[in-house]
């Protein structure tokens, strides 16, 4: 069986790169409201070398990005809105950089273990202030600005997030276009 980058398989932990979440701020080298030359610059050039598939969304431009780019090579989707600036990024379960919160790692993952995590996180927050579950019941950390979503691996489903900057956790589903959520 075949999966949109070719294969099942999920890339090693070994050869995947290691990325770390600053809440709100960045996840790896990418900062929520960076122009597009400037995601290829952090990349260090690696877009240049897997182009970039664009795509605009038809959506209220108050609600959603205008434009998203996917590159295989790297894992990653990235919404732009309408200013042209990053406002959520999806990691790719299968061949996506590996992103830790807390020494928690978040791509990849069995989903049950990870809302477990989550749901202890927020045992130890203020009331609400953590664990949401956002549209089609997908679990969210509003501290750490990352909604679980899925994806399948064959006959397993495994952790693909999209993270999202402070403006858009008061309505997380409706800051992307639907694609952003759905299983791939």
């Amino acid at each position: 069986m075949f999966d949109r980058w070719g294969v099942w398989d999920a890339l090693p932990e070994s050869e995947r790169r290691r990325w770390s979440l600053e809440p709100f701020q960045r996840v790896g080298p990418l900062r929520f409201g960076m122009r597009p030359e400037e995601v290829t610059a952090a990349l260090g050039g690696i877009a240049s070398d897997d182009p970039w598939h664009h795509t605009r969304a038809a959506l209220p431009p108050e609600r959603c990005a205008a434009v998203s780019g996917e590159c295989g090579a790297l894992g990653l989707t990235i919404y732009y809105g309408l200013e042209e600036r990053l406002r959520g990024i999806a990691v790719d379960a299968l061949r996506g950089p590996q992103v830790y919160a807390d020494n928690v790692a978040l791509v990849g993952r069995v989903p049950s273990e990870l809302e477990q995590w989550i749901v202890h996180r927020a045992e130890n927050r203020e009331p609400f202030s953590e664990l949401f579950y956002a549209d089609l019941g997908l679990p969210g950390s509003r501290s750490l600005g990352v909604v679980i979503c899925v994806q399948r691996a064959g006959d397993r489903l495994l952790t693909r997030p999209v993270f999202l900057p402070a403006e858009a956790m008061d309505a997380p589903a409706g800051s992307l276009p639907p694609e952003a959520w759905g299983t791939h």
